[in-house]
Order: structure tokens, then C-alpha cells, then sequence
């Protein structure tokens, strides 16, 4: 789902691979594609693969593909399941306490945003896919060539 305009959004925070904490504001200036998943769901298993290949495609600092891990025993099954499955191309990220799926106002896993350069959502997904297609490619692909413009923020919204 497509957003007519882009929507501001809480700011989340999580764990890198490193144990360090983040918010999605140390990712701004690159396109963001944030998979909320989870090491026991199988949907979530099942498109890790198409995720880990979509980030091959692209320079991090363009397009982050940032698979945030809602498990509570930390970044430690997460790290395991990458290793099964052979993914080479993203970082686990962690957030313990699943706050983020409340606060992103995701009623399910996996669920995925696609976040534009500012910082704002540009759509949504709830549910599985495979993303790594051509039609994904080259969406991100026109969202890597669009240079941030002067935002205006929806009324009640943070800078």
C-alpha cells in the first residue's frame, strides 16, 4: 500500500548487530525498506531470503534494508537463523520489547515500511512478499534518484 502522501513516523528504536542502540533517524538519507519480523514466524522466515538478496542489490547507503527482529531474547536467534539460511547481505537488528511494532501501529508480522530519505513512510505492507522482484527493484530504484525537498509536516507532527 502506497501512501498519496508520505506520513511521518514515531521514533522507534532498536539494537544493532554491535549492541548499540539506534533510531530511525541514524538512517535517514537512505531509502529504508524496515521488515518487523520474527525468528518464530513462518512467513517472516520464508521472505528473509528475498530481503537478504534485495539489499545485494543496492549500496547500503542508498537502500537499507533493515530486518528488525522482534524477539525477546535478543539479536542472538536472529543471528543463528541468518547463518541457517546463508544471509550475507543484512545485519540483524533487535528490538526486545516489540515496541516498535506497536508504535509503527503493525497489527501482525511481518510487517514492512518503506521509508523515503526524510524519514517519512511512503508505504506498508503487512504480510509476506518477495522482495526482490523487478517491480520492487525499480521502485526503490526511483526513490534512490529523488533528492529530498523542503517537507512540510502534517499538522502535530515532530520535526
Amino acid at each position: 500500500m502506497m501512501h498519496e502522501v508520505p506520513r511521518g513516523l514515531p521514533e522507534i528504536s532498536f539494537k544493532d548487530n554491535a549492541g548499540r542502540s539506534l533510531t530511525l533517524a541514524d538512517l535517514r538519507g537512505s531509502v529504508v525498506v524496515l521488515n518487523v519480523w520474527a525468528t518464530w514466524c513462518s512467513p517472516c522466515r520464508e521472505e528473509m531470503p528475498t530481503l537478504d538478496h534485495l539489499q545485494a542489490k543496492f549500496d547500503p547507503r542508498d537502500v537499507a534494508v533493515v530486518a528488525l527482529s522482534v524477539d525477546r531474547s535478543g539479536l542472538g536467534l536472529a543471528r543463528k537463523f541468518f547463518d541457517e539460511i546463508g544471509v550475507r547481505h543484512l545485519s540483524p537488528y533487535n528490538d526486545g520489547s516489540a515496541r516498535a511494532l506497536r508504535e509503527l501501529g503493525l497489527v501482525g508480522l511481518p510487517g514492512t515500511l518503506v521509508i523515503d530519505r526524510t524519514g517519512r513512510e511512503i508505504g506498508r505492507l503487512l504480510g509476506s512478499a518477495e522482495w526482490d522482484g523487478h517491480e520492487t527493484v525499480e521502485f526503490l530504484k526511483t526513490q534512490v534518484k529523488r533528492r529530498p525537498q523542503n517537507v512540510t509536516l502534517e499538522q502535530g507532527e515532530a520535526q
